[in-house]
C-alpha cells in the first residue's frame, strides 16, 4: 500500500491512499473521535486514488489519525481471535 501525505498542519491532514476500502475504513473510524470536525475522502475521478481529509478541533490531526489506525488494528485482532475460536 502506498500512502502520500499531501498536506499536514496541526489541525488538518490530507493523505492520498491507494486503497479506497482503507480510506473508507479510516474515515468511518475517525468519526468515533469527538475531536474530529471533518473526516472524508475525495477523488476527482474513479481512476485516481482517494484523498483522506481530516480536520480536528484543536488536536493534532496526525496523532488522531494514528490513534484511529491503532483502534482499527485492535479491532482486527479481536475479530481474528473470535474467528479462530469459532473454527476450532
Amino acid at each position: 500500500m502506498n500512502i502520500n501525505i499531501i498536506k499536514q498542519e496541526k489541525n488538518e491532514i490530507e493523505v492520498e491512499i491507494d486503497n479506497l476500502t482503507i480510506a473508507e475504513l479510516l474515515r468511518n473510524e475517525l468519526w468515533q473521535d469527538s475531536s474530529v470536525e471533518l473526516s472524508a475522502w475525495r477523488r476527482a475521478n474513479p481512476s485516481e486514488n482517494p484523498i483522506l481529509v481530516v480536520k480536528t478541533k484543536g488536536k493534532d490531526a496526525k496523532k488522531i489519525l494514528l490513534d484511529a489506525i491503532s483502534r482499527i488494528k485492535d479491532k482486527n485482532n479481536e475479530i481474528s481471535k473470535e474467528f479462530k475460536k469459532s473454527f476450532k
